[in-house]
């Protein structure tokens, strides 16, 4: 089992909110990123958080979103797409998401347009 599987993220979601913020991004539209992928409400966001959900758990009760077989490209020197474990796989498209983000990509884009 990987570690970050079992990291919380409550713990990540700081590193991706700097990430975004210094790019000029805003919270609003990070948390507008983890919903579409996640389909979690604010509410369900904000329990995720509150109760340091593991990114295991974190992705379980997540309902992804049918748009994320549009998401390929690299990530940490790895094609998304071409991930076997679903899992890491699912991480792995937050982690693409929030690049896109943070690198000045319209955010209808990162959310593939609806």
């Amino acid at each position: 089992m990987h570690r970050i599987f079992t990291t919380s993220f409550a713990s990540v979601y700081p590193l991706y909110l700097a990430k975004v913020e210094r790019k000029g991004r805003t919270k609003a539209e990070l948390d507008e990123t983890i919903r579409w992928l996640t389909g979690f409400d604010d509410r369900a966001l904000a329990a995720q958080i509150d109760s340091g959900s593991t990114f295991e758990q974190f992705f379980a009760a997540a309902d992804l979103n049918p748009g994320v077989a549009g998401i390929t490209g690299v990530v940490c020197g790895v094609r998304v797409e071409e991930i076997e474990d679903p899992l890491m796989r699912r991480i792995r498209y937050l982690d693409k998401l929030v690049d896109e983000l943070a690198r000045g990509k319209a955010l209808e884009k990162v959310l593939r347009a609806r």
